[in-house]
């Protein structure tokens, strides 16, 4: 059943919901429904609602649904994780975001760092956003989320820094971690959650943070991450991450 999401804030049985124009699009023209069919509708309060189409307006084509049951399955990860990473080349940073957003992430940053190798002046970034919010809300819809993961930046290192007293764990993905041995591997790291915990991490750029960039993020009490033996790509490591954290909580 096709998934769909209202920013409404008390859903209850029996309420008539509209869809917006794109989703009313999606439910008539792609995926052919009609009056008495069924969706499923993600609210602002994170709860699921099996409902009904009961009408379509004329002219609009916009589609009014009645609330029928209450969907109990929960399908977000119970660490809330923040992901904070450069703009990157090609349709990279699109991937990303769209399997990140599958594989449980909570928010996007958008980091401005030394080496990033895509700079991104405001004009260009308003129309990119629009698209990676997009990409989002599918992935979302297609993954069968509670919530739709929020993007927001371009930030620079030093709102970063600031913002991050907010977590509860923060963490910094570090490719000079993977030449070394021993303990403090994400493993540790992972067990070190608490359900309910706030995380924020990190990810440099196609070149990587600069030692200036990671002195900065030890003393704002980051602390380094080894995602295994093998240097990943930078749009590779997110997934890698929530992988584990996946495997740590949700299996």
């Amino acid at each position: 059943m096709q998934r769909y999401f209202s920013d409404i804030t008390s859903p209850e049985s029996g309420k008539r919901v509209q869809l917006n124009e794109a989703d009313s699009f999606h439910v008539l023209q792609v995926m052919r429904q009609s009056i008495e069919d069924q969706i499923e509708i993600g609210f602002a309060n994170q709860s699921i609602w099996k409902a009904e189409i009961e009408a379509v307006e004329s002219k609009s084509k916009i589609v009014t649904c009645v609330l029928l049951d209450f969907i109990e399955h929960v399908t977000e990860m119970s660490i809330e994780v923040t992901i904070v990473h450069p703009l990157l080349k090609g349709d990279k940073m699109e991937w990303m975001i769209q399997k990140a957003t599958e594989m449980g992430a909570s928010h996007f940053h958008v980091l401005q760092a030394e080496r990033a190798v895509v700079q991104w002046d405001e004009k260009k970034w308003d129309k990119k956003r629009v698209r990676l919010q997009t990409i989002v809300k599918e992935a979302a819809e297609q993954s069968k989320r509670q919530k739709i993961p929020s993007i927001t930046g371009i930030d620079s290192f030093t709102q970063i820094l600031t913002n991050a007293e907010e977590y509860d764990k923060k963490w910094v993905a570090y490719e000079e971690e993977a030449r070394r041995e021993g303990d403090g591997g994400l493993k540790e790291q992972c067990q070190s959650l608490m359900p309910g915990d706030r995380l924020l991490v990190m990810f440099g750029p196609e070149g990587g943070f600069s030692d200036d960039e990671i002195s900065r993020l030890r003393a704002a009490g980051f602390d380094t991450c080894r995602l295994g033996p093998r240097i990943l790509r930078a749009e590779t490591a997110p997934l890698y991450i929530l992988g584990a954290l996946s495997y740590q909580f949700e299996s």
